[in-house]
């Protein structure tokens, strides 16, 4: 069995070495005859799976995606073939939930404004947007969810898209469709956009596609719209560059790029092909993660005052994952680099739970933990 797979898939060859021979390649450039003689495909959001790209081959099982969205497979060009495929929902939702918590605090640290004064729209409530809510919850943040397709089914509780434009900061978690009764290409476009004030913030984590980055663009220049918080970029790799120096934070679409969350996706492709080929999985990501170097300790005393709880837990934050970091790389090197190879350079990056904390019991250890950090109370 031959299987083809991204060269940035972390742990690939620990996962997939059992199936048959592996052949890494490159995302972005892969073509239709380097694939040929694949009978095992796993990609990231970076290759389009359709029929230019398996047109050669006829032997190919298996497709799949170590991500979550899948916008960039011919999802009905592998069913009329009979090739069975699998995504990973769900695998960097913590992470990305993560980005924005670091991003939210980075912004209200410049505005010197209080987090807990904010109301939080979030726009699609699957597994990322719930990851966001979750995160807020554990801090206490007010948030209202939009999500036609969830409303009618899901027990919680939602609002309509009018309502998250009067929000405080609006947090973008859908896939990109451009069809049906809710598309969401330019879901924000002059018109949304329009209706948001410089003292808003506006955060993209899902795909570039969703804002209108041209109209985005010229509202800036005029001195109008919201603060941004931009991690996908219309047409990626080739961003508007014009933009990015009118956003707060500025990244490679890199929300989701946690050591956990990409591998969590490895994993999930892996048992899918033990599914596949009827094997019983052996493997689980525990075994090839990291640990102890990247694992602090530390003891935590009660901490009274509100503003005391606030600076600990932006502390804690910063020390697993501070955005500013990969702003700051995203804004030197893209012109040198490009978008590509920043995302494929990515230094290791772990998320909250990585970091062990040894505390009493009161409400900051209370907070950081439903944050996702590991307490370790006596």
């Amino acid at each position: 069995m031959n299987i083809y797979f991204d060269e940035n898939i972390p742990f690939a060859n620990d996962f997939f070495a059992g199936f048959g021979n592996l052949k890494p390649f490159s995302g972005r450039d892969v073509t239709a005859s380097e694939i040929a003689d694949a009978d095992v495909l796993l990609v990231r959001s970076i290759t389009r799976v359709d029929e230019s790209l398996l047109k050669e081959n006829r032997r190919i099982q298996f497709v799949g995606t170590a991500t979550i969205g899948v916008d960039h497979i011919d999802t009905d060009y592998l069913l009329n073939r009979n090739i069975s495929f699998t995504s990973a929902p769900g695998c960097n939702a913590v992470s990305v939930g993560e980005y924005v918590i670091s991003a939210l605090l980075v912004i209200c640290q410049r505005l010197q404004a209080n987090l807990a004064d904010f109301t939080v729209g979030i726009v699609g409530a699957g597994n990322t947007g719930s990851a966001v809510a979750n995160k807020l919850a554990a801090l206490k943040i007010p948030f209202k969810l939009f999500d036609p397709l969830l409303a009618d089914s899901d027990p919680r509780d939602f609002c309509d898209f009018s309502q998250i434009l009067e929000c405080d900061a609006i947090s973008l978690h859908v896939p990109l469709t451009q069809s049906g009764e809710h598309p969401t290409f330019h879901l924000f476009d002059e018109n949304a956009l329009k209706k948001l004030s410089p003292e808003q913030i506006l955060i993209n984590a899902c795909r570039g596609e969703v804002i209108d980055n041209k109209v985005l663009l010229a509202q800036k220049l005029a001195g109008e719209g919201p603060q941004l918080v931009l991690d996908v970029w219309e047409n990626e790799p080739e961003v508007l560059v014009e933009l990015i120096e009118y956003c707060q934070i500025a990244t490679a679409h890199i929300a989701g790029y946690s050591l956990e969350g990409k591998s969590r996706g490895t994993e999930m492709l892996y048992q899918a092909l033990c599914q596949l080929t009827g094997l019983e999985p052996k493997l689980e990501l525990r075994q090839f993660m990291p640990a102890g170097e990247f694992i602090v300790r530390m003891e935590q005393t009660p901490i009274a005052s509100e503003q005391a709880r606030m600076e600990e837990i932006y502390r804690r934050v910063f020390q697993v994952y501070d955005v500013r970091r990969d702003d700051q790389i995203f804004r030197q090197q893209l012109l040198k680099q490009g978008f590509d190879s920043i995302r494929k350079n990515y230094p290791v990056r772990r998320e909250f739970s990585a970091l062990e904390i040894s505390a009493g019991d009161s409400l900051v250890p209370n907070m950081l933990e439903a944050l996702g950090f590991s307490i370790q109370k006596p």
